[in-house]
């Protein structure tokens, strides 16, 4: 089945549908899938080319000569100091008039 048989118009007549059955069910079906494309083509913008990519780039890697971000530096804080970090917090918020027991705090009386 060729363009040219499909009318500019997308207006199809019985006379054709006729016409096309005659041909079998296969043309019937082109023709049906022709005026489906002609409908998304006219409702869907082109599809944009993807950029190109970087020559020798492997998908998931690091680009040549850099490497990933190390260790945040909070990780290099010793557990105990998180721990009284923690603490000292939730006796803020918790327990504001107590004294607090954390451990890093001074005493009361010389703050």
């Amino acid at each position: 089945m060729s363009d040219a048989r499909i009318p500019d118009d997308d207006g199809l007549q019985v006379d054709d549908i006729k016409a096309v059955r005659g041909e079998g069910r296969g043309e019937l079906r082109a023709l049906l899938r022709a005026q489906v494309d002609i409908g998304r083509a006219r409702r869907d913008p082109a599809a944009k080319p993807l950029p190109a990519r970087p020559p020798g780039h492997r998908p998931g890697a690091w680009p040549p000569g850099t490497s990933s971000p190390g260790p945040p530096p909070e990780w290099q804080i010793p557990a105990p100091v998180w721990r009284a970090a923690a603490r000292h917090h939730s006796n803020e918020i918790h327990r504001p008039d107590q004294p607090c027991d954390c451990g890093n705090c001074l005493p009361e009386e010389t703050r």
